[in-house]
């Protein structure tokens, strides 16, 4: 049984310690809640995995101990603080975080399963349905964790487990300086690759390091279909340019639609009706963003638009043959590289992230509110997953207990400018929110905050409802218009996560995307 802690090995790990002061023992309850009921394995940095019990919820779960705690265990401490703001079907939930100093431990889902590691170990590669299943199920929860801001930093087949019942979890987030979000997304190329070929063709160090890949004089690894018979050429195509550095890689969300169809077809099994891989950014990712395609499409694409810059060409040529010769010595314009269309209408650009900043932000509190969380505005815009603007604990849902309204963050861009989204990711799933706009700033005041309430405009014409998920997506916003003040307003309360009654939400990041 492969549980959390199981991730890549690297030379810090290896130098990891081993819990050896204050070692715990069977039927020791930490915290006076997490009894330990059997030791599991010692994971790649030296950590303890065990089995234990939540005696106050009656349910297993798993125990990763480190010694010391204190300084040495920070990074361990605030990665499973972050990786808890994220709650996500195929991402390991992480219930608690504790430092004694001597020793810190981290409790997280138990999950009854293996690793693709074990599992691949034993069984030898797997068939390309269930890869693809695998690696979409992973896929979609680093869609989650990257659209908080963060980074896993650990995908990998020890931290990949398959469950009993067939959920596939991704756990141990634990990501580094060196970590990056394409990072993430080329591992989990690597995790289709191991998936189908039992090699990993990622470098890695330690003792317990996967079977490497077959590698040609340059290096490279071998394709999955040079390494085994039965791989589709399109799961071939798109395993190797996930891997491949010169190729652009896709944002986890464009990478999850594409596995996902994928998955659809395996499960139809029209492996060959499946065509050519087509990965499709959100309009609203950022445009550094390339699409990833097979190399011959890419080939094929900039044949096709050679022929069009032709026929275009073509066709303007005798349409100026036509005209009066009083015509013929106007300005050509090509139309290439400029945005012309039939209609003389430049497209729209694409939209991008807005850098925003502490400065541009305020807290918005009603009437009969304390105005105390105002200094925690800040927390949503800076781009930290471990930081966010948390309100305090309420006795009702509704209308934070029909004090108010409702509590929100004032955004001021500075200057009026067009708007495409708003995006929001909360702690904690059964939040009601919205966004409004307005005019003006009345003032940092319970009477400009009552004022900001009673006129913003909300965006869209529905009621906003509670939400199931944890992200929120807001457009709709009017592209014939400029807006500079924005408010995210919450207003119903989820119950509280932390199991002690009451309702309340933590706000981790807002983002504002236009041009």
């Amino acid at each position: 049984m492969t549980q959390v802690g199981e991730g890549h090995e690297t030379a810090a790990d290896e130098a990891g310690p081993v819990l050896t002061f204050g070692a715990p023992t069977v039927g020791e309850i930490l915290a006076e809640r997490y009894q330990l009921e059997a030791h599991v394995n010692n994971d790649s940095a030296g950590r303890q995995v065990w089995r234990g019990i939540d005696v106050v919820l009656r349910r297993p779960v798993a125990v990763v101990l480190r010694h010391p705690g204190g300084s040495s265990a920070t990074e361990m401490l605030q990665a499973a603080v972050a990786a808890s703001r994220v709650i996500h079907p195929n991402l390991v939930g992480v219930y608690d975080a504790i430092d004694e100093q001597d020793r810190a431990y981290v409790v997280r889902e138990w999950v009854d399963g293996e690793s693709l590691r074990d599992m691949v170990g034993a069984e030898g590669p797997l068939d390309p349905a269930r890869a693809i299943a695998i690696a979409h199920a992973v896929s979609d929860a680093l869609t989650s964790v990257h659209a908080t801001g963060m980074i896993h930093g650990n995908v990998h087949p020890g931290s990949t487990l398959i469950a009993d019942d067939g959920r596939v979890v991704l756990a141990d987030a634990r990501a580094d300086e060196a970590d990056s979000v394409e990072s993430d997304i080329r591992a989990v190329g690597g995790v289709l690759y191991f998936a189908l070929t039992g090699h990993w063709p990622h470098a890695e160090v330690g003792a317990s390091a996967l079977p490497d890949a077959n590698r040609d004089s340059a290096g490279n690894p071998a394709a999955p279909r040079q390494v085994r018979a039965g791989v589709p050429a399109y799961l071939d195509d798109l395993t190797m340019d996930l891997l491949d550095g010169r190729v652009a890689a896709p944002a986890a969300d464009a990478l999850t639609a594409e596995l996902g169809r994928l998955d659809a077809a395996a499960e139809d099994e029209e492996f060959e009706d499946v065509g050519p891989l087509r990965f499709v950014q959100n309009p609203s990712a950022a445009t550094d963003q390339i699409r990833s395609t097979p190399k011959i499409l890419i080939g094929v694409g900039a044949l096709v638009v050679i022929a069009i810059i032709g026929l275009v060409f073509g066709i303007r040529a005798i349409s100026n043959s036509t005209q009066p010769d009083t015509q013929a010595t106007a300005p050509v314009n090509a139309g290439v590289g400029q945005g012309d269309s039939q209609d003389g209408q430049a497209p729209a650009p694409s939209p991008t992230k807005i850098a925003l900043e502490a400065s541009m932000v305020r807290m918005v509190d009603p009437p009969k509110g304390e105005r105390k969380d105002s200094d925690q505005a800040k927390f949503t815009v800076d781009g930290k997953a471990d930081t966010a603007w948390e309100t305090s604990r309420y006795e009702n849902r509704s209308n934070f207990g029909n004090l108010k309204p409702g509590m929100g963050v004032l955004i001021n861009l500075g200057a009026p400018r067009n708007l495409s989204e708003v995006r929001v990711a909360t702690s904690t799933p059964g939040a009601t929110i919205d966004v409004r706009t307005g005019t003006s700033d009345p003032g940092d005041s319970s009477t400009g905050d009552k004022k900001i309430v009673d006129t913003y405009t909300r965006l869209g014409d529905e009621e906003p409802e509670k939400k199931a998920g944890t992200n929120f997506v807001f457009s709709g916003f009017n592209p014939d218009q400029k807006y500079q003040y924005v408010l995210v307003f919450v207003s119903d309360l989820p119950e509280a996560e932390d199991g002690r009654g009451g309702y309340k939400i933590s706000v981790n990041e807002i983002e504002l995307y236009g041009y």
